[in-house]
């Protein structure tokens, strides 16, 4: 009995494995109590079979499985279970079923044939019996009329099952085991999202990688990092890729792990050169665990080794993901074919999830990550709306979310203002702002800013004295994206495809850090006619008439960043960019014009050095021992800071716009290597990051402050001119009278002036100690100003200051006259 139950169980299995095969023939059943509830089920016949064996069938082939035929009820044999493995779709053709009381058709084979009745199989759950799909033939008893009623029934869901039997084929065939034997390739599901290895980001060390040769040392296997960037000198210590040498017949290039990881893909570059075009257009992947037994990826049809995929041009990375997760400790490619004339160069990044190691076998890597609790992602447009709206509804009494303006796609520029008074300014009390997202494909300073106002709404919620006091003592604007159009273009490409430049620009093609007015030229013009001060202001430059003109080639949100710096007294601010672990400081425009690279300071070069300095000092990253170069440039030997002149000219910056048109000192930070790292990432970068950020906007209470007021009035004059001996920059004070001048420690003589008044000039100490200093103005009035006033108001003139006037304007008395203005005395006579 248990025979005859495993024969039936093998047929029907072989009736789901084989598209096209009608029903299993019924076998012979020894007892008729045996026969189960389902075989009851009434079920559609197929066509019948024309009982000559001379007929041709329309199927031409034999059943696969045959049981010896016998006289009585036998117990049929197993057929070989090899037989039950799937085959390709393409080699099955239709079969039938055969009847017990039709012979076969000849067939050349010398097996053993019989002849059974179908066996029928159960319906899907919840499906009629009358719709079951499965042919019988006659049972015993029946009358002619009634079994040519049933042939009659039409067929029913033959394709239904056709397509179900197809899906089952795939699903053998995704259960198919490794085409090596490596202990490293095990059958492993799947894993998505694993997150780059760190090539591109320094977390993996130049010592990790390993080469069949190398062109140079700028050219070696430690330069094959996604989006390192070369030179301008061809050939120097920092090339752009890994290149072998021309004789090396079989070039790889390999990366160690460090430990056992799971690889479940590569993204490739070509050679980043201002000289040459190089990449690789095709190769291999292998792996190991001992760097000695090597094994590679297997092409399923063919059983050869798999050749991926490379490039078509220098800068686009390709992404390739493995059909089979592999478990090793090396990676290993190997070029099978470059572009024609060039070499084999080429970046690439590693995608690896990195296994535990519960015996310690490894060396201990260093955490990654933060304990603070926000929102470590990726943020698109609709996500940092909520986001922002989420902190506000959190913190209502220190936040307010506002709009500068729009984009070219007319997406709107959010800022989130903190403050113990937000949406006011508060006399004495300085503005702060940090601006991110200039370039779209830089994300890294967007997502910080996020960050940012997330930690200080909760600090400020549990008490942090330190966030406490800046929060009430400073009123600071987050601008996280300047520039979302770019933004939505780098993040739709996601954090490792979308490579050096693509999304940098506006949806205009404009690079907003080259969009700013040029203040800088009209200046320095000045300076060498001897125009300034005196006949050409050193501060608060105006905009240039080709500027304003309607048809100038001005981003929309260049001019809504200019209105939004108008309109706020801003103090200090802070660029955020990536892709460098620097900090750059005004002015970035060359004063010479055909010079790349020059030193220009500006006359608060001391100020910008100890700003710069402040943030590079306290970001982990940028203090880091050992921390390689990212791209061309060893910054550490200048302590990651850096005059923007001398980097490399840039005409139209942010930070020169502000110092010249406002009263802001604005630096740029180059935030990390890696411009859009991956989330995974991001805990890190917060925490490399975080201390610096908070202590750059302490900074603003670093100088001198105060108020300039009417002493006859007490009320604050606008627009009054602060001076400091020795520097040729000077600020104006806000609407309210108050001011913030920023200066590193020391003594200084600094004067009060403003438009009607007598000018004042006072010493004004500046201490190591935190806060500013306080220096208080009070202008009296010129006669000249009292006059306006009283003809303003309706008031007659005195005649002895009537006569001061006339003695001012070169204007004689008369003789015998009473010295009065000839006609009397007018407003226009006095201006």
């Amino acid at each position: 009995m248990q025979r005859f139950l495993l024969t039936l169980t093998v047929l029907a299995q072989t009736s789901r494995l084989s598209p096209g095969l009608g029903a299993i023939p019924t076998l012979a059943s020894p007892t008729p109590h045996l026969r189960t509830q389902e075989s009851q089920i009434s079920l559609t016949p197929r066509p019948a079979i024309s009982r000559d064996p001379t007929t041709p069938s329309p199927w031409s082939r034999t059943p696969k499985f045959l049981v010896p035929q016998t006289s009585g009820p036998t117990t049929p044999s197993i057929p070989n279970i090899s037989t039950l493995r799937p085959q390709p779709p393409e080699s099955l053709t239709p079969r039938i079923p055969w009847s017990a009381t039709s012979p076969a058709p000849a067939t050349p084979t010398s097996r053993p044939r019989t002849q059974t009745a179908p066996v029928p199989r159960t319906p899907r759950p919840g499906t009629p019996a009358s719709r079951a799909p499965h042919a019988s033939t006659p049972r015993s008893g029946e009358s002619k009329e009634e079994a040519k009623k049933e042939k009659a029934k039409p067929v029913l869901q033959v394709k239904v099952r056709v397509v179900k039997k197809k899906k089952v084929v795939v699903k053998k065939r995704k259960k198919l085991g490794p085409t090596h034997p490596s202990p490293g390739n095990q059958e492993i599901t799947p894993e998505p999202g694993c997150p780059p290895l760190g090539l591109e980001s320094l977390r993996v060390s130049d010592e990790q990688f390993q080469a069949s040769s190398s062109q140079s040392y700028g050219l070696g296997a430690h330069r094959g990092r996604l989006n390192i960037q070369s030179g301008l000198v061809d050939g120097d210590l920092f090339d752009g890729a890994w290149c072998p040498e021309p004789e090396d017949d079989w070039p790889w290039l390999q990366v160690d792990a460090g430990r056992l990881a799971r690889f479940t893909g590569v993204i490739t570059q070509g050679r980043n050169s201002i000289w040459r075009y190089d990449w690789v257009t095709s190769y291999k992947i292998q792996f190991s665990n001992d760097t000695l037994t090597w094994w590679g990826t297997k092409n399923r049809s063919s059983g050869l080794d798999e050749v991926f995929p490379g490039n078509s041009d220098p800068d686009t990375p390709v992404l390739v993901l493995l059909t089979q997760p592999q478990v090793a400790r090396y990676i290993r490619l190997l070029p099978q074919t470059w572009l024609q004339g060039g070499a084999a160069c080429l970046r690439l990044e590693v995608l690896a999830c990195l296994l535990p190691d519960p015996n310690g076998f490894f060396p201990r890597e260093p955490q990654l990550g933060s304990s603070d609790p926000l929102d470590f992602r990726h943020h698109d447009y609709k996500a940092m709306r909520k986001l922002m709206k989420k902190v506000n509804d959190q913190c209502p009494n220190i936040t307010r979310v506002y709009s500068i303006g729009k984009s070219h796609q007319g997406l709107k520029l959010y800022v989130m203002e903190m403050s113990d008074q937000p949406g006011e300014h508060e006399l004495g009390e300085p503005e702060v702002r940090y601006v991110a997202g200039m370039h779209g494909n830089e994300a890294l300073g967007r997502e910080l800013l996020l960050l940012l106002m997330q930690y200080l709404c909760l600090e400020f919620l549990r008490g942090n004295p330190r966030v406490t006091r800046l929060l009430t003592e400073t009123r600071i604007h987050l601008l996280p994206s300047m520039n979302p159009d770019g933004y939505e273009i780098a993040y739709r490409r996601g954090s490792e495809l979308v490579g050096w430049a693509e999304g940098r620009w506006t949806h205009q093609y404009i690079d907003l850090n080259h969009n700013f007015a040029d203040l800088n030229t009209p200046l320095w013009e000045a300076e060498d006619d001897g125009l300034v001060p005196h006949s050409f202001p050193n501060h608060h430059l105006p905009l240039p008439a080709y500027y304003t003109m309607p048809n100038a080639t001005v981003a929309p949100e260049t001019r809504a960043v200019i209105d939004w710096m108008q309109r706020i007294p801003f103090v200090l601010s802070a660029n955020l960019h990536g892709g460098e672990l620097v900090v750059s400081y005004p002015y970035d425009m060359t004063r010479t014009p055909w010079e790349a690279q020059e030193l220009t300071p500006t006359p608060d070069e001391p100020v910008f050095r100890w700003l710069s300095t402040v943030f590079a000092g306290t970001s982990r990253a940028m203090q880091e021992p050992g921390r390689r170069p990212c791209h061309s440039e060893d910054f550490s030997h200048h302590g990651h800071i850096i005059n923007g002149a001398e980097w490399h000219s840039v005409a139209g910056s942010m930070n020169d716009f502000s110092y010249l048109h406002t009263n802001c000192f604005e630096i740029t930070v180059e935030l990390s290597c890696d411009k859009f790292p991956h989330e995974s990432e991001l805990p890190q970068e917060w925490e490399n990051n975080k201390d610096a950020l908070i202590t750059y906007l302490e900074q603003v209470r670093v100088g001198i402050s105060g108020l300039v007021l009417d002493k006859d009035t007490e009320q604050g004059i606008p627009d009054a001119v602060i001076a400091v001996d020795g520097i040729n920059h000077d600020v104006t004070t806000a609407p309210g009278g108050d001011y913030w001048r920023m200066l590193t420690p020391g003594d200084y003589m600094v004067t009060a002036s403003a438009e009607g008044y007598h000018s004042a000039t006072k010493p004004c100490r500046v201490s190591f100690e935190e806060g500013p200093t306080l220096c208080h103005f009070r202008l009296s009035k010129t006669p000249k100003q009292r006059l306006r006033e009283l003809l303003a108001s309706g008031v007659k003139v005195p005649p002895d200051l009537r006569r001061r006037l006339d003695r001012l304007r070169g204007r004689g008395v008369r003789a015998g006259g009473a010295g009065r203005c000839p006609g009397g005395c007018h407003r226009q006579d006095l201006d």
